[in-house]
């Protein structure tokens, strides 16, 4: 870890201090009650170690410019910068602890009077690693830019907190596709806080994809703030891992802000994936719409809580959240939750959650035309999960997912076999 400065070292002790106090979230808390987390409390985690060596062939398929962190380490060799835009200014939080402590304690600040948020206080206290990305006014950037973070099996299990920041200039563009991957059957714990912040008329699309191994446990949080007339566009794919939370809290402050969230979570086997969602409209006229789809099979269970908040004074706000899922197994369990909460006049808003089978109708139309019922399933699971893709807008991107989508889908589909 980078040795505290002395402008560090009080956020970090707040931080660290809240998180002691107030322990690890349990399900009396209404944020975590569909989510236990007895026994990752039980456990205890190593440092990171100083190096970790990883094949390259785990990176292979993901094009440069790519960044990368193994096991809470940059990894250089495994980074390639080549194709990196002008205008796009690329750090890494090691160094700016190093070399502007100041300018991260203003990042690592945390709020240390939640109680069930033990989670981001430890990250404030002890992230020491995480990609800091900065768009200049004006500035499109063309080419996407991959970051990579993998979890290595080392020897011990071990926790790492990483800390991301993305910030858009006024009227720049960007588009950032970011990888969790696994190398060997590790039981590693993520502590990851990603900030992002869009000038007005700024444009980010985001995709992320988790496909962790399944021992892994991935605690997330996103905290977005966009400007005027910006638009943050967001596809996640939630794969992987044995438990997986993703809280994505949006703040819509800017008149005209907009925001396309979509996401897929496919809890198969025993894996635990838990989404939340807390869109916040405060200016005039913005706009947000959700799409999001579940899968659970075996015994999987999939969470989603999606929460808009139409504050007074948003007038002309346009809201709209769908979440649909599919239960494949009896002893999968899906739980969805929306909320709408509208406090201005003059706004569209709309939310709609289901849980169900495949359509009977559908399955009988393929079977009945000599499609084996475990091809004539993955056809209609294929073409139901796909859809949250579209949001990205960027033709080769959506192919290069749905093809990672369909893959992890033929898995899942084999091991019900």
């Amino acid at each position: 870890m980078a040795e505290a400065t002395p402008s560090l070292a009080p956020a970090r002790a707040l931080a660290r201090e809240a998180a002691l106090a107030h322990g690890v979230p349990t399900t009396r808390q209404e944020r975590w009650k569909y989510t236990a987390l007895r026994a990752l409390a039980a456990r205890r985690f190593e440092a990171p170690a100083a190096r970790v060596d990883v094949d390259l062939k785990v990176v292979a398929d993901i094009p440069a410019p790519r960044l990368v962190i193994a096991n809470g380490r940059y990894a250089p060799a495994l980074s390639d910068l080549h194709g990196l835009a002008e205008g796009l200014r690329v750090r890494l939080l090691s160094e700016v602890l190093r070399e502007a402590p100041a300018e991260a304690a203003a990042w690592l600040a945390v709020d240390t009077t939640a109680t069930d948020a033990a989670f981001q206080q430890w990250n404030g206290a002890l992230a020491d690693e995480g990609f800091v990305l900065e768009v200049e006014p004006g500035v499109r950037v063309a080419t996407p830019l991959h970051l990579v973070v993998i979890g290595v099996e080392d020897g011990a299990d071990r926790a790492f907190h990483l800390r991301h920041r993305i910030v858009l200039g006024a009227g720049a563009t960007l588009t950032v596709a970011k990888h969790h991957l696994g190398a060997g059957a590790h039981r590693h714990l993520l502590n990851t806080v990603l900030q992002v912040e869009l000038g007005d008329d700024a444009t980010l699309t985001q995709a992320r994809v988790q496909r962790e191994v399944d021992g892994a446990t991935l605690i997330q949080r996103t905290q977005a703030t966009l400007g005027a007339n910006a638009h943050y566009r967001r596809l996640d794919l939630e794969l992987g891992g044995a438990l997986s939370r993703h809280e994505l809290d949006v703040v819509l402050a800017g008149d005209g802000a907009q925001l396309d969230a979509n996401g897929v979570l496919l809890a198969d086997g025993r894996r635990h994936l838990d989404t939340r969602l807390g869109i916040e409209h405060r200016a005039r006229d913005t706009r947000c719409e959700l799409t999001w789809r579940g899968l659970g099979a075996q015994r999987g269970r999939a969470v989603f809580h999606g929460g808009i908040l139409i504050a007074e004074g948003a007038d002309g706000s346009n809201a709209t959240l769908s979440n649909k899922n599919l239960l494949l197994d009896d002893g999968a369990e899906i739980d969805t939750q929306p909320v709408l909460v509208i406090h201005a006049d003059d706004v569209q808003a709309a939310h709609g959650a289901t849980v169900g089978r495949l359509d009977d109708t559908a399955l009988f139309y393929l079977r009945a035309r000599g499609v084996p019922l475990a091809e004539a399933t993955a056809m209609l699971t294929a073409a139901f999960l796909r859809e949250p893709l579209a949001v990205l807008a960027n033709e080769a991107l959506e192919s290069a997912l749905a093809a990672t989508l369909d893959a992890r889908l033929a898995s899942a589909a084999a091991a019900r076999e």
